[in-house]
């Protein structure tokens, strides 16, 4: 939970970054607080990249300022402070595992012991092993490890799970969870919308170099009419999918899932048309369905 009162961590304060004609932000305004994970989200070519590059230093902005713990992101005191996890690594195949990590470490003033890193990011059977012998996911696992290995207070993960198989993958969402416990602010880049929905404190879509939509996960949620009614019914399904009012109609299972933008319209057509209507549920639509319509709209 974002600690009260508290400055931010990072922040772009009305970013512009064009490369060419080609305007990446626009305008941008953001910020990630202290005990908060911000899941930055949008489209391929939406400008999340470049927000996170300029958040690190690694591009300079053309117009407004980036800025980490209210320092340059090229402050030596700040980037002590912040762990970093791109969608691309590029390490040295020939070292170890556990070489990586005791370089890492010495770049901090404050790491993690190696021991409590390893078992951290599920790496401690790898230590021994050559990273460029590693899978996809391993080396994904060995990358978080390097992320957290200095005690950030500023975490930057970029499509972290990408790779990864569900133990791994819930295994890293429980160490996410503890660290903004502890007070650590996580900027998360993810196209697992699921992973969005179970983790973020409060989500930003960017859409064509703009954040067009941002709050928490019921806000975003919140902003979309749709709804999914799920039922057991002797209606055939060509005849619900035939009403004006259903977007989309699918059985799972025993059920049918039905989308609808007018769920007690369907409802009612449902309760007068069949009598044996069971097992009715209805649902707002979930953070995927907000996030295609919000960026619809933008585009």
């Amino acid at each position: 939970m974002q600690i009260s009162g508290s400055d931010p961590s990072a922040r772009l304060a009305a970013v512009r970054k064009s490369y060419g004609k080609v305007a990446a932000l626009d305008g941008v305004d953001l910020d990630v607080r202290p005990g908060e994970l911000l899941a930055l989200l949008g489209p391929n070519g939406a400008g999340k990249s470049t927000a996170v590059g300029l958040l690190l230093g690694l591009a300079e902005p053309d117009g407004g300022e980036a800025s980490l713990f209210g320092e340059s992101p090229h402050s030596l005191d700040a980037r002590r402070r912040v762990g970093v996890m791109l969608q691309s690594a590029g390490m040295p195949d020939t070292l170890k595992v556990g070489e990586l990590l005791a370089q890492t470490r010495s770049y901090y003033p404050n790491p993690l012991d190696v021991d409590e890193c390893a078992a951290t990011a599920g790496i401690a059977d790898l230590l021994a092993r050559r990273y460029g012998k590693l899978s996809g996911g391993q080396q994904r696992r060995v990358q978080f490890a390097l992320a957290i290995c200095g005690r950030p207070k500023l975490l930057f993960l970029d499509e972290p799970t990408v790779g990864l198989d569900i133990e791994a993958r819930q295994s890293m969402w429980s160490t996410m969870r503890s660290l903004v416990a502890g007070g650590c602010a996580i900027l998360l880049t993810t196209h697992y919308l699921e992973e969005a929905e179970a983790l973020a404190d409060r989500v930003a879509v960017l859409a064509r170099g703009r954040i067009v939509a941002e709050g928490s996960v019921r806000q975003i949620r919140a902003r979309v009419a749709q709804r999914r009614i799920r039922c057991v019914s002797d209606i055939p399904l060509e005849t619900i999918g035939a009403w004006p009012d259903v977007r989309s109609i699918c059985r799972d299972g025993d059920r049918f899932e039905i989308v609808t933008d007018s769920a007690e319209t369907v409802v009612r057509q449902l309760l007068r048309d069949d009598a044996r209507l069971s097992e009715l549920e209805v649902q707002r639509a979930g953070l995927a369905e907000a996030f295609v319509e919000i960026t619809q709209e933008a585009a």
